[in-house]
């Protein structure tokens, strides 16, 4: 499988249209595409995946300490006593944490808090024009797919990111990763990270 990839930076030029077009597929076929010239400064890509990871490296206890982690030591355990034991389907093995407005942030490292807030205003930027992009697709008012995640700008909308991390696991036969989802909202610009980490945006209507 070949993920579209758009260069976002011609939708300003002379190759508009068919960068229009290609949005446009992206959206009706495939569901998602990769953005490239974006805007996004690579020096301040840098900064989140070096404090995310940072931040992720000091966690490591916890998530030993973790749901995932207890349930494949007991698989394990199970097993050395002969015991059969089934794979489970039901539990991801990951690392994660949420950033909104008005929650809790990781307060180390000490620069994540102020790169994380510069990158989600960024991303957010992102979004916006990847809306105003769909809406000019759609035939609709600029400005119209965000009207309906403000709730025709009577509030803000709602605008998470998700930082994930995905640390190996010893027995990916017994716990097999990531499930099958979908993710909800409207728009979701993701960065991958390092070491199979990455934060990404999530801007949809708060309900």
């Amino acid at each position: 499988m070949v993920v579209p990839v758009i260069d976002f930076s011609k939708l300003d030029g002379a190759e508009r249209a068919e960068t229009m077009a290609q949005i446009a597929d992206g959206c009706e076929n495939w569901g998602f595409f990769q953005l490239v010239n974006h805007g996004i400064p690579l020096e301040l890509l840098d900064r989140v995946k070096k404090v995310c990871s940072e931040s992720y490296r000091l966690r490591e206890a916890a998530f030993r300490s973790s749901e995932p982690v207890q349930t494949l030591e007991r698989l394990v355990e199970a097993e050395r006593r002969g015991e059969a034991v089934a794979p489970v389907d039901d539990m991801d093995w990951e690392d994660i944490f949420y950033l909104h407005d008005d929650n809790q942030w990781p307060s180390d490292p000490p620069a994540f808090k102020e790169t994380m807030r510069e990158y989600r205003a960024e991303l957010k930027k992102l979004a916006e024009r990847v809306m105003e992009a769909m809406d000019e697709n759609l035939g609709l008012d600029k400005g119209r797919m965000k009207a309906a995640f403000t709730g025709e700008g009577l509030h803000a909308p709602f605008f998470g990111t998700k930082v994930s991390h995905y640390p190996p696991c010893p027995r990916p036969d017994l716990i097999t990763g990531l499930r099958a989802h979908t993710d909800a909202g409207g728009v979701h610009p993701a960065v991958p990270g390092r070491q199979g980490g990455r934060p990404r945006g999530a801007q949809g209507r708060r309900v």
